[in-house]
């Protein structure tokens, strides 16, 4: 399959930015005649908040595991924006929800209809994920949390909302007021509840977490709350740690339950 490692500048980020992106290899036959290209399914792949663009190639066998699929794995790049367009830096929200699907289908000819289009990430990543599904559920058949960073109305106050921490400063560069996103649209649980009760299409949903996970308390929160409104949600725990020997299994599993299981 090809690797593709592409540079490119956002206009919604005002900087040059980079994406890795698994494509399936057309097959060639010789003497037939070159056909239109094919669209294909696309997985946005989301990267946690200390790593990039690279870490899942460098630490799951995704290639592996998409080979013979047709499925487009697109990996992007978002530092340490949590997917948002942050009160103080760039914005990745509307990078991430609107420029880079244009992109992408636009180079890469992937599909744009909503049963070729999934999300799945770690940490915040999971945020991101469902974060797509949840505010674009018209666009997203599914998405899957492993490990998710996905009660920020409280993970992002830490002891308190106005502190000098590192963590406190950082969740403020990136939401603003820490107080204000309980019921906003950075609020995964503020968006549950909202499109439970709207009669938009209703994303299926994928959440792991280990039992030993930091975040395994959030996780719990999430799908109790996700339950209780009536989405489509398969949950699964067990022991583990906020580490990539877990993710590097799940992944695979999520491929699985999207639909795309290998050959054979």
């Amino acid at each position: 399959m090809p690797l593709i490692h592409c540079n490119f500048f956002s206009q919604a980020l005002q900087l040059s930015t980079s994406m890795d992106v698994i494509l399936p290899l057309p097959k060639w036959t010789e003497g037939v005649e070159a056909q239109p290209p094919a669209t294909h399914p696309v997985l946005y792949l989301l990267h946690g908040m200390s790593d990039d663009h690279t870490i899942w190639q460098r630490r799951t066998s995704i290639e592996r595991y998409v080979e013979n699929l047709d499925l487009a794995v697109v990996m992007p790049a978002v530092h340490r924006s949590f997917y948002t367009d942050m009160a103080v830096g760039f914005r990745y929200w509307t990078f991430i929800s609107e420029e880079l699907p244009y992109i992408v289908q636009t180079l890469f000819h992937l599909s744009p209809d909503r049963e070729h289009t999934f999300a799945a990430g770690l940490s915040m990543g999971g945020y991101g994920a469902f974060k797509l599904a949840l505010s674009h559920p018209e666009r997203f058949a599914a998405a899957a949390s492993l490990s998710g960073a996905l009660d920020m109305a409280k993970e992002a106050l830490g002891d308190k909302a106005h502190g000098d921490s590192p963590w406190q400063v950082e969740m403020r560069r990136i939401f603003g007021d820490p107080e204000k996103i309980k019921g906003s649209e950075n609020d995964l649980f503020a968006l549950v509840k909202r499109l439970a009760s709207s009669d938009r299409p209703k994303p299926r949903l994928y959440q792991w977490c280990g039992r030993q996970d930091f975040l395994y308390k959030a996780n719990v929160r999430f799908r109790k709350h996700a339950q209780k409104h009536g989405l489509d949600l398969r949950y699964e725990e067990s022991d583990g740690t906020h580490e990539w020997r877990y993710w590097d299994w799940q992944i695979q599993q999520v491929l699985d339950w999207m639909g795309f299981s290998q050959p054979g």
